[in-house]
């Protein structure tokens, strides 16, 4: 194993989800503002996380496994992580909305017709007004 192999597993993450922002319009990448207001809570919240863990030893990152690059106690892999993570989850969820409405729009069920919605020649009743008419002049029986 390589100390750079994690780095490498981040970067593929983003390659694989690429085709989301290409293929099916996912437009994260184009609303960086968007995405800065999505990730920056996390990012902040879980790096405050690991930096408490780490200098608390609740757990520990094996130097073979890391670069050894460190923002204070935190490695750089921690924070690639939680930026790529969230950015690829932000893809797939606008990818799978986009899907989702090409496939409502194309896939309408079509409504029945309704009894009374047929072209009728103009002066001929519904059938419905022709039944009140008759009722109101005593069941349509006198002359």
């Amino acid at each position: 194993m390589s100390a750079f192999e994690y780095l490498l597993l981040m970067g593929a993450c983003v390659l694989i989800t690429l085709p989301l922002e290409l293929f099916f319009r996912a437009r994260v990448y184009r609303r960086w503002r968007t995405v800065l207001w999505a990730l920056v809570p996390v990012i902040v919240v879980f790096c405050l996380w690991d930096v408490v863990a780490i200098a608390r030893d609740h757990w520990v990152y094996n130097p073979r496994f890391v670069t050894g690059i460190h923002l204070g106690n935190l490695p750089l892999e921690e924070l690639v992580f939680f930026i790529v993570i969230p950015l690829c989850a932000l893809l797939s969820y606008e990818a799978v909305g986009t899907v989702l409405t090409a496939v409502r729009k194309r896939v309408r069920p079509e409504s029945p017709p309704r009894p009374d919605s047929s072209p009728r020649p103009a002066g001929q009743p519904r059938p419905q007004e022709h039944a009140d008419r008759r009722s109101e002049s005593g069941g349509g029986d006198e002359r």
